[in-house]
């Protein structure tokens, strides 16, 4: 394990409230792949695993010139048309080439993905010529390799084919597998502790009181961690007692690559995170210009990340999305990104104030960005009714139909 310094996530003198790009840039910029490296890993075992070297073809792709077509093949251009042309015995199949050289002036049957026999260059389909008498009949003229795929079009051999830190996916292991590639180097799955802390938090399924809420953070930061691909190490819930948080952080240290919390990390007499951080740690309370987000603390304890996400639903998901998501890439050995935005209409007013960038719920229908009727960051229902975020810069804004905007789409997160 790489691990980071403990000083990583410090503020320069006098910083206070980060604008998000620039919180973002920061950000980047500390971090570095902390897991190490599985050694020749299998193919079957590669879907979603992140790529540690470049992979160089050991051969190319396709290793033959073949024909696209089932049809004749035979050596091109044809100087006058309509002509015959003899018929050679035999055939070239997929898997079954055709041993001889074909005479000049002469043509072959040959079928889809099979080698192009020696002595031919062309292809025309068996829909346009006629066989009589095994004599090829052409009418019309075609153009010198035509209908067929010629060898190491696709991929030559040597080839860069994937780059270090990419993140595999089926189709990706296709083309490993298109190049004779068995196993691959992968970064280990990066190991993401997820905890909740609150009195008045308390798991699903357990007796709560009027003045006790459910745990939604947990079970929606576990989900994300394990969508996005990361080993997930489930802290469970401490209450705000600072032997307890410090208990469960310790844990998280000896088991986890990172550390995702939510709640605790004001400066509150019951916030025992940000305090068990700054006693046993190195904590930094990054003042995001963000909404809803804000406070996100960013901390070293024994050698481990933390990520200190708010309490509040919404903002520990837009916090979560917008600075979890690449931070946890990029420890994972993947790339640090920005996610995918798209210029919209919007579909709703606004009254946007300066100061901070704001982030709004928000989905696509026909054509146009619609946002959740309620900004309230412990409104749950909206997650489940948006489909992406709507972010809007520090600016100030009037926004209107037909407005365009920043759509940001979950799967541009990797969702």
């Amino acid at each position: 394990m790489n691990e980071l310094r403990n000083d990583c996530f410090a503020l320069p003198p006098g910083v206070n409230w980060t604008p998000i790009e620039e919180a973002l840039e920061r950000l980047h910029s500390r971090l570095h792949p902390v897991v190490d490296i599985d050694r020749a890993v299998p193919l079957s075992q590669v879907n979603g695993r992140i790529l540690a070297n470049d992979v160089f073809a050991p051969r190319a792709h396709p290793p033959s010139s073949n024909s696209a077509v089932d049809g004749y093949a035979f050596a091109g251009p044809l100087t006058q048309v309509p002509c015959t042309l003899p018929l050679v015995a035999g055939r070239s199949a997929a898997g079954e080439p055709y041993a001889g050289k074909v005479p000049t002036g002469h043509a072959i049957r040959i079928l889809t993905g099979a080698v192009i026999p020696t002595g031919t260059d062309t292809v025309v389909l068996e829909e346009d010529c006629e066989v009589i008498d095994d004599q090829l009949h052409l009418k019309g003229t075609l153009k010198a390799g035509a209908n067929l795929r010629k060898a190491g079009e696709d991929i030559q051999s040597q080839d860069k084919i994937l780059t270090a830190s990419t993140r595999l996916t089926p189709t990706q292991v296709s083309v490993l597998a298109s190049v004779g590639v068995e196993s691959v180097d992968v970064y280990q799955r990066l190991r993401v502790g997820v905890l909740s802390t609150g009195d008045e938090v308390k798991p699903v399924g357990a007796t709560v009181t009027d003045w006790q809420i459910y745990d939604a953070n947990r079970p929606m930061l576990s989900a994300l961690v394990t969508q996005l691909g990361y080993e997930l190490v489930d802290l469970g819930h401490v209450l705000d007692r600072a032997e307890d948080v410090q208990a469960a952080l310790e844990r998280g240290a000896q088991q986890c690559d990172l550390i995702l919390t939510s709640g605790g990390i004001s400066a509150g007499d019951e916030d025992h995170v940000s305090k068990t951080l700054k006693t046993h740690g190195d904590i930094s309370n990054w003042r995001i210009a963000i909404k809803p987000g804000r406070p996100l603390a960013l901390a070293m304890f024994h050698g481990t990340p933390v990520i200190g996400l708010p309490g509040n639903p919404v903002a520990a998901w837009v916090c979560a999305l917008r600075f979890g998501a690449p931070a946890m890439a990029l420890l994972a050995g993947g790339e640090w990104f920005e996610p995918q935005a798209y210029v919209m209409p919007a579909n709703f007013f606004k009254n946007k104030k300066p100061g901070r960038s704001e982030m709004l719920r928000a989905r696509i229908r026909d054509g146009k960005v619609e946002v959740f009727g309620s900004e309230g960051s412990g409104r749950v229902t909206g997650l489940a009714w948006s489909e992406g975020l709507v972010e809007l810069d520090e600016s100030a804004r009037q926004i209107e139909p037909g407005s365009p905007v920043r759509f940001i789409p979950y799967g541009s997160f990797g969702l």
